[in-house]
């Protein structure tokens, strides 16, 4: 009807002038007939052809709505989900292995990049520690001809990559070292309060290999050391590969040594050095020089020994090594720190010895502790219950203070090398006595930066075989020895017979 009203009025306006209204209606005319052909409203309130309000839109213009989805049952849910579990376990084999490998792939790589950063800084860091060895000596013409003659202390100390730190030199010395397959035959050395010592020498009645003057070479192990450790198996061969007899002198109780009387050895006892010396310059008179080394405490015993025989003793030369000097300084260090483990470790030892024999102290009377030595975890409890109360002294204070070998540096009369390694977690630095040693001209110091407690693990042994301290030590033996026996003549028998007779007479059971 719209579209009717207008043509109408286009047909009366046909005849006439247009007007600007006629241009206006015609341009709405044009409009209205393409509105014409648009779909209808889809919205609720359209109007359809008949005026009247219509829901349903015309088929043309809509697109049928699709028809809901079914929700499917458990069951045929899981159909697809089973064969998925399938296909997942066959591949379950190939993946886990791609990601096994891919893993490890990626662990190798890590260790790789790690061990080689390692490496590389342990590698630096013993070359920033590698330099000649310190040395410390009267310029005296004996002294500059002995150490000519040892090619080791002018050379630079050259520490293994990794075991530069003291306490990892310290345990894998201890544990990795090589052991030589020695033979030993045990001598029982009786001693005059009823006791005895072990002497074990390397094959003794079937050794020809050396003269009857060879030098003899005493060996004094460390605290709880005998002659089975590495470090003293070690001694052993490069002694003979010297041209030196060794023997090596266990303290009661240690190495498996039998003990007769309640009475083990301390650092202040030297009644035992002294016997055991005696008895082996009266076996080998004949012998070019009696020698002594000894480690850790038996180097503190040895430079005690030194110091109270002064020119009687009949040692031409001695070694001593990681010697703790002060005592009282080097136990307190062994209270701070990972020193701890140390300690604990001596100490344990020390109560395994005694408990093989503690039936001897049983019912000793007061101020003996034996039913309390177990009951410690360092040595100085140990020195409380037994040690102290042995040897008579009043405290531990007063014995470690009393049985410090740097009281004993300025009385020694033969020539004596000391050899520290500067981090040595036993035997500090701090307890050497630099300036006693500096002014005694018997006396070399040689230090090193790096070697821990008998460690010293480097040169062309190392890492398994013989430490440091091997080569340079039998240099300087040697070297000496030969200035010796160019400067003056050795004893004369009457002479090395004299210096037996000071010595308390022992007798000796060979086992």
């Amino acid at each position: 009807m719209i579209l009717s009203m207008f043509s109408d009025q286009a047909h009366i306006c046909r005849g006439s002038s247009l007007s600007r209204a006629s241009l206006a209606a015609r341009r709405g005319w044009s409009v209205i007939r393409s509105a014409a052909q648009l779909p209808r409203p889809t919205i609720a309130g359209a109007c359809d052809s008949q005026h009247r309000l219509s829901t349903t839109p015309p088929a043309a213009a809509v697109a049928p709505l699709p028809a809901p989805r079914r929700r499917a049952s458990a069951a045929a849910r899981l159909v697809p989900r089973a064969g998925m579990v399938a296909t997942l376990a066959a591949l379950a084999p190939d993946l886990m292995a791609q990601q096994a490998f891919a893993a490890a792939k990626l662990f190798a790589a890590v260790v790789a990049f790690g061990s080689g950063v390692l490496g590389a800084v342990a590698w630096l860091d013993a070359k920033r520690k590698t330099q000649k060895p310190g040395l410390q000596y009267a310029p005296t013409e004996f002294n500059q001809r002995v150490l000519s003659a040892c090619p080791s202390l002018h050379l630079p100390y050259e520490p293994l990559p990794f075991m530069t730190n003291p306490h990892v030199e310290t345990i894998l010395a201890a544990k990795t070292r090589s052991k030589p397959p020695l033979r030993y035959k045990r001598e029982i050395l009786m001693t005059a309060d009823g006791g005895c010592v072990a002497l074990d020498w390397e094959h003794l009645e079937a050794d020809k290999s050396l003269p009857e003057d060879a030098p003899v070479l005493v060996l004094l192990p460390g605290l709880t050391g005998g002659s089975g450790d590495s470090y003293v198996s070690h001694a052993v061969v490069s002694a003979r590969a010297a041209g030196i007899r060794a023997v090596v002198f266990n303290s009661r109780g240690t190495a498996d040594s039998p003990v007769l009387t309640p009475q083990f050895y301390s650092a202040s006892f030297t009644g035992d050095t002294r016997a055991v010396i005696s008895h082996v310059a009266r076996r080998f008179p004949r012998s070019r020089a009696l020698l002594a080394a000894g480690w850790s405490l038996g180097a503190n015993i040895l430079l005690r020994y030194l110091g109270e025989e002064g020119a009687a003793t009949p040692l031409r030369a001695a070694v001593s090594m990681c010697n703790p000097f002060n005592l009282t300084v080097s136990n307190q260090g062994l209270t701070r720190g990972f020193n701890r483990i140390y300690d604990l470790n001596l100490a344990r030892s020390l109560q395994r010895i005694f408990s093989k024999h503690a039936p001897l102290w049983t019912g000793m009377p007061p101020p003996f502790r034996p039913d309390e030595v177990t009951r410690g975890s360092t040595i100085r409890h140990f020195d409380e219950c037994i040690t102290i109360h042995s040897f008579g002294w009043p405290s531990v204070d007063a014995y470690y203070a009393g049985s410090s070998s740097s009281l004993s540096v300025a009385l020694i009369t033969v020539p004596t090398l000391c050899i520290q390694a500067l981090d040595d977690p036993i035997a500090p630095k701090e307890a050497t006595p630099f300036e006693a040693l500096r002014q005694n001209p018997n006396c070399t110091l040689v230090t090193t930066l790096t070697g821990g407690h008998l460690g010293w693990v480097a040169g062309p042994d190392a890492p398994f075989g013989a430490p440091w301290t091997d080569k340079v030590m039998f240099e300087w033996l040697n070297s000496v020895m030969s200035e010796l026996e160019a400067t003056k003549q050795p004893k004369t028998d009457s002479e090395a017979t004299s210096d037996m007779v000071k010595a308390p007479q022992t007798a000796v059971v060979t086992a």
